[in-house]
């Protein structure tokens, strides 16, 4: 049941959205650590406004923040190699479209969702 959500500064090219997303939920999958791919949720939520540093020729600098939230009980070095792993598949699938555009950092935070957590399917 694992949530990703990825976030991008409008300096970073990511050329196919859809493509990188598939490529995510591919990678998260095959680590064999979730028990349905539909279990897996990704997004792109966009950012129109963002600061780097505090010159303006900082600006250059542009970054991506992937949020993954799991169901309690994975141990630090299961978050560690999950963060790891999306860090290589976002370097791997956009890495070579930012030559010249932008200094590209990727970062990568796995948290633990809330116990107070409540989900409904509807439909089917």
């Amino acid at each position: 049941m694992p949530h990703l959500a990825i976030q991008a500064t409008p300096n970073v090219s990511i050329p196919h959205e859809e493509s990188l997303l598939k490529s995510l939920n591919k990678a998260l999958w095959d680590s064999g650590l979730f028990k349905q791919p539909a279990e897996i949720k990704t997004r792109i939520l966009p950012i129109e406004t963002f600061l780097v540093g505090v010159e303006d020729d900082e600006q250059a600098n542009g970054f991506i923040y992937a949020n993954l939230k799991l169901m309690s009980g994975r141990d630090i070095e299961t978050q560690n190699q999950l963060a790891e792993l999306l860090v290589a598949t976002i370097e791997e699938k956009i890495g070579d479209e930012q030559s010249g555009r932008a200094a590209l950092q990727i970062c990568v935070e796995v948290e633990e969702i809330s116990a107070v957590y409540h989900k409904k399917m509807l439909g089917s």
